[in-house]
Formats: C-alpha cells, sequence, structure tokens
C-alpha cells in the first residue's frame, strides 16, 4: 500500500503550491516529447528542456506534449511558469498519491488517473497520469517509472491511421483515457487467474504462505476500488460536458469509456468479494483438515484402550493366574485382541465414523 501520511508529512506547515516530489523516484532523466499534428502533417521531435516546448505550441496544429518523470520540480516548475499552469495543478502532478479527479481552470482541464502495470513482481502496480486540456493542446505527465506508457497512440498519430489525426485535443485526450482504462482490464484478467489458483490451493493445499497471498490480494483489492470508483466520477463529469473543451461527438465516445469503467467497477467489487470469502475458506480447511487428524488420533487411541486394559492385565505379577500355565494362553489372548481391534474398525465404520 502506498506510504501516503508518511508521505505527506513532509509537506507539513508549507504553504499551498509548494513542489515536493512525493512517489517513486525515477533513475532515468526527464524526458520530454513534442508532437505537432494536423490531419494531413505530423512532426515528432525530442527536446533537452521543459522551457522550451512552450515555443512549440502553434494555434495551427495541435500540440501533445509529454513528459516522461516528475522528480525535477524545478524543470517542472519552470514549464508550469511558461505555460501558465495554476501552482496547485503543479503540486498535484509532482504528488503522485493522488486520488483520479477532474478541475476545470476556465482555460484548461486538469485530469488525475491511475493507470496499471505489470512490475514484475506480486501486487498491482500503479502509475499516475496527469493530463491537461487546451483548446488545441495536451499536456501529459508520467512518471516514466517503466518507460513510455503511451506509445501505443504515438504510432498511431504516426501512422496517420483512424480519426485520431482528423479530431481535436478533446478526442486525443478521449483517447489516452481509453487506453489506460484498458489497462485495467488486462491487470483484472491477470488478477482473476490469479485469484482461481489461489482458490485450489486454499481447497488443496492450504498453507502459512496462502495467508500471505490472501492478504495481499485484499490489499490489491482496496487499491484498485480506491482508484475505480474516482474514475467513475471522472468520466462522468467529462460526458456530461460540464466544459466547452469537450465536443458532443467525443462525449459519445467518452460514454462508452464510461461504460466500461462500469465494468471495473462491477469486476472489481466481484473479486473483492471473493477475495473476502478465501479467507474463510482457507480457515475452514484448516479446521476440516484438523478435524481429520483428530479424528484419526481418537480412533486409533480408542482401538487400544482394550488392547492396553488386556496387556495391562495379563502384565500383572500374580503368583495364581491360571491363564499363564496354558499352553495356547498367549496366541489364545493375542487372538482375541486381535478379534477386538477388528471388531472395533468395523464398528466405527460402519457408524461412517471412518
Amino acid at each position: 500500500m502506498p506510504r501516503i501520511n508518511k508521505d505527506r508529512s513532509v509537506k507539513s506547515g508549507l504553504p499551498p503550491g509548494t513542489l515536493i516530489h512525493i512517489g517513486e523516484r525515477s533513475d532515468r532523466e526527464i524526458r520530454v516529447t513534442i508532437a505537432e499534428y494536423t490531419e494531413k502533417t505530423y512532426e515528432e521531435k525530442a527536446i533537452s528542456s521543459l522551457k522550451e516546448s512552450f515555443y512549440y505550441m502553434e494555434p495551427k496544429a495541435l500540440t501533445w506534449i509529454d513528459v516522461e518523470g516528475l522528480h525535477e520540480v524545478e524543470l517542472i516548475q519552470k514549464f508550469g511558469d511558461t505555460q501558465g499552469l495554476h501552482p496547485l495543478v503543479l503540486e498535484d502532478i509532482v504528488n503522485t498519491n493522488q486520488r483520479p479527479k477532474l478541475e476545470d481552470y476556465g482555460d484548461y482541464l486538469y485530469i488525475v488517473l491511475k493507470m496499471l502495470r505489470d512490475r514484475g513482481e506480486p501486487g498491482v502496480g500503479m502509475e499516475q497520469i496527469s493530463l491537461i486540456l487546451g483548446p488545441h493542446f495536451v499536456i501529459t505527465f508520467q512518471e516514466g517509472l517503466r518507460g513510455d506508457l503511451f506509445g501505443p497512440v504515438r504510432e498511431r498519430l504516426r501512422n496517420g491511421k483512424g480519426r485520431l489525426r482528423s479530431m481535436g485535443a478533446d478526442y486525443l485526450v478521449y483517447t489516452l483515457i481509453d487506453m489506460i482504462v484498458d489497462s485495467y482490464f488486462t491487470s483484472l484478467e491477470r488478477l482473476g487467474d490469479d485469484i482461481s489458483e489461489l482458490e485450489d490451493e486454499v481447497v488443496r493445499e492450504p498453507g502459512p504462505e496462502t495467508t500471505r497471498k490472501i492478504h495481499q490480494m485484499k490489499r490489491d483489492m482496496i487499491q484498485l476500488r480506491r482508484v475505480a470508483w474516482p474514475l467513475r466520477e471522472v468520466l462522468s463529469a467529462l460526458e456530461r460536458r460540464e466544459s466547452t473543451l469537450v465536443s458532443a461527438p467525443v462525449a459519445i465516445y467518452l460514454r462508452d469509456v464510461y461504460d466500461h469503467t462500469v465494468q471495473v467497477i462491477d469486476a472489481v467489487e466481484a473479486y473483492r468479494d471473493i477475495v473476502s470469502g478465501l479467507l474463510d475458506i482457507y480457515l475452514s480447511s484448516i479446521s476440516n483438515r484438523m478435524n481429520e487428524t483428530i479424528k484419526f488420533l481418537t480412533v486409533i487411541g480408542t482401538i487400544f484402550i482394550p488392547l492396553t486394559f488386556i496387556s495391562g492385565v495379563y502384565g500383572m505379577n500374580f503368583q495364581f493366574m491360571p491363564e499363564l500355565q496354558w499352553r495356547w494362553g498367549y496366541f489364545l489372548v493375542v487372538g482375541f485382541m486381535f478379534f477386538v481391534a477388528v471388531g472395533m474398525l468395523v464398528y466405527f465404520r460402519r457408524k461412517r465414523w471412518l
């Protein structure tokens, strides 16, 4: 789980708008990619400074500025100053513990989303994505922990296929949001397979490691729920076209993404119920195994009670015991003990105790 309380404590007492990077720090340098395109043209370039990106914004072409890396807050500050971004927006961009939200600043919309990613280890990996939608520009901020997340969208722009280059900035934002929502389905499919395997393990061979997996899965479900429900609110606000920056044709596409988000929430809630029930199944499995073991030991102990009594009687050192002088006494006693043991096993079997 993210260490929200500990990370936020470093900002205690500081004025609003103070930029402090909160989150996982990337070892990579900040990378900025500028894409300018119209329906017939496309130009892409990488720049060495965030400040330079301001001069690439031309009203005649739609401009997409993509920033990978948030740990160099001074560069983020300079970029925000040149673009005229509100200090609170910059503060939220470098704070990667934000919940998904939508804020209207009049000239532009600020959107925060969480994209799921495979981090190569158990658990759900998330990366915060910040989007700024303007009349003729889109600015995106990635944490840059696992490289470029928007490569497929960039490739579609290069190829010029579909309606992406013929639509406005709001359609580009829709495309990015749609890609983010699709990442939820990919992660949910993997989680569904993990839950199925965990269910089999809980029933067949539960152990101490099983409880750790169950608790890890419960934490993953809590994280997914924390980002899925606010995402629904964001898409609902965009679909209602509360801002003039979202056109009517794009609102139809956003409605489709909203439906996908509802499906994600339904899947998360279903998986959450299943995982919550896995702990009860685990405890029941452990209890059943223990009951079987106790029943087996009880049957063995019950069988040996009369046998121990018989051997105890003939183990007494009395002088006058007629059976001790019998020629076949030993074999008679052993046979009787065997008969008692078999008889008790047959009785237990008929009672279905075995």
